[in-house]
């Protein structure tokens, strides 16, 4: 079996590096309900804008986000809604861990 290209590979640590914080998952767990103005998501992820407005370009920058200008508002999109799937493999992994996943529904 031939090893996996070291582009492909890069290419998926950019991804895993763009998840890694927990505000962008934060966002993408937000956007997978479908699209949002950033000055509603600016106000569900309770954080200054240029905070918001940094893990949104990061995310926006490895391809998981695209944007929309509308007016004078900016509209963002997931373009990869199967991201949350993976979520169910990684929480299996944390339990399996023995450190249990604490869930807080709002």
């Amino acid at each position: 079996m031939p090893a996996t290209p070291k582009p492909l590979l890069d290419a998926r640590a950019k991804v895993f590096k763009a998840l890694g914080h927990p505000t962008r998952l934060a966002i993408v767990d937000l956007l997978a309900s479908g699209e949002r103005c950033v000055c509603e998501i600016d106000e569900i992820i309770e954080a200054d804008m240029s905070t918001v407005s940094r893990h949104l370009s990061v995310l926006r920058n490895v391809g998981l986000l695209s944007s929309e200008k509308r007016g004078n508002q900016v509209f963002y999109k997931l373009e990869c809604p199967c991201i949350t799937t993976f979520y169910g493999c990684v929480e299996s992994v944390i339990s399996s861990a023995g450190k249990p996943v604490q869930l807080i529904i709002t």
